[in-house]
């Protein structure tokens, strides 16, 4: 990051944009203090959004390291000077905020701080989050705060849009649960209507193979390779299933190791060979990974159930500050026009929207008895 200051037109808009486009609060909190430490050029600053126990449910800092915020020990509790921007949501412009009588003294790997400048961010009558900075770079008078009129001013224009990026935020997040919440009551209906389907022709079979067995053993010897047959069908649909309700492990592995994980499972599940390749990719802001991880999704479920596949290909490689997912089957292709007039997607329009809601874009290649291939381009942050 620039260690210079950044004034003018320019540079709040540029700050402004990059808070609206992110779409998950972790990522939006991240852009919010990064932009604010250097549009108003501090050595510090912080943003935390309270909880409803003294505490905060999270807290996102900017300008030290993390060795030394895992030395600082636990989030800080809601008291001192935080607690009087969250309490009186009023700002807060010290010169020294060690000599406030609200302060209450930090930990011992705790950066010193000095002139200080702290608002209250809010949404309506609701205080949700607590921007701050510390130690302006900038010569200090003795006596003087480094932080001025102006700079509160303009830290009061940031937090105002960063009410309005944390809200949208997070409503996009609860649309997503409600979306995961539909998708997996979609897949339980799914799984009980093709598995019961499956076990009740199993059944009937075993009835006939059983009356069968005595008086023409060939024709029983038929019927129970049927079973079989179903009993392995039904085994897949089950896994099939699984794959696709078990919670993708972004937060903890990331995009890659989440990917060769469930391409492992896939590959043990079915008879395609399925494989994974990843080249450098870095990480990319949450909602961009998530929409690559269910493209990928989406694009293997059809290969695998649809194609007739013998070999299913993913690879995940860097591009520019982004990445490219490519999905590829040796299966049986089909004329993209025609299953669009035919009104069967497979998917497509669904993958092409989560392309598209995170400034990506997707491109199917595919033909009658040549294979599918999907490929999906993110920006990245």
């Amino acid at each position: 990051m620039s260690h210079g200051p950044r004034s003018g037109l320019a540079a709040v808009s540029s700050a402004l944009l990059a808070m609206s486009r992110h779409l998950e609060v972790r990522d939006v909190l991240k852009t919010i203090v990064v932009s604010a430490r250097e549009l108003l050029d501090a050595q510090y600053a912080a943003l935390g959004v309270p909880d409803d126990h003294g505490g905060f449910a999270q807290f996102v800092v900017d300008g030290v390291s993390e060795e030394q915020w895992k030395a600082i020990g636990p989030l800080p509790r809601q008291h001192g000077i935080l607690a009087a921007m969250l309490r009186e949501a009023a700002p807060q412009r010290l010169a020294d905020v060690r000599r406030d009588p609200r302060f209450e003294g930090w930990p011992s790997a705790h950066p010193e701080l000095a002139d200080f400048l702290g608002l209250p961010i809010r949404a309506g009558d609701e205080v949700i989050g607590a921007l701050f900075l510390a130690n302006k770079r900038c010569p200090k008078p003795e006596g003087a705060c480094g932080f001025t009129q102006d700079d509160e001013e303009l830290l009061g224009i940031l937090a105002q849009h960063a009410a309005i990026a944390l809200t949208n935020a997070r409503l996009y997040e609860r649309s997503r649960e409600l979306t995961i919440a539909e998708e997996r009551s979609r897949l339980a209906h799914e799984l009980h209507d093709a598995v019961s389907q499956k076990l009740f022709s199993l059944r009937l079979t075993a009835q006939a193979a059983a009356r069968l067995v005595d008086r023409d053993p060939s024709r029983a010897k038929g019927e129970l390779q049927q079973v079989a047959a179903l009993a392995a069908e039904a085994a897949d649909e089950l896994r099939a299933a699984v794959v696709e309700l078990r919670p993708a492990d972004l937060d903890e592995d990331g995009l890659v190791a989440t990917l060769r994980t469930q391409v492992q499972v896939l590959d043990r599940a079915h008879t395609a060979r399925v494989t994974f390749t990843g080249h450098g990719v870095r990480a990319l802001p949450a909602a961009q990974e998530e929409a690559v991880l269910r493209v990928a999704q989406e694009a293997l479920h059809n290969a695998l159930r649809h194609s007739g596949a013998d070999h299913v290909d993913v690879t995940l490689e860097r591009r520019g500050s982004g990445a490219v997912l490519r999905v590829t089957d040796d299966g049986s292709g089909f004329d993209p026009r025609i299953v669009r007039r035919a009104g069967r997607h497979l998917g497509l329009v669904s993958m092409r929207d989560r392309a598209s809601g995170v400034g990506g874009r997707m491109t199917v290649e595919s033909a009658p008895g040549k294979g599918t291939t999907i490929e999906m381009e993110v920006p990245g942050g």
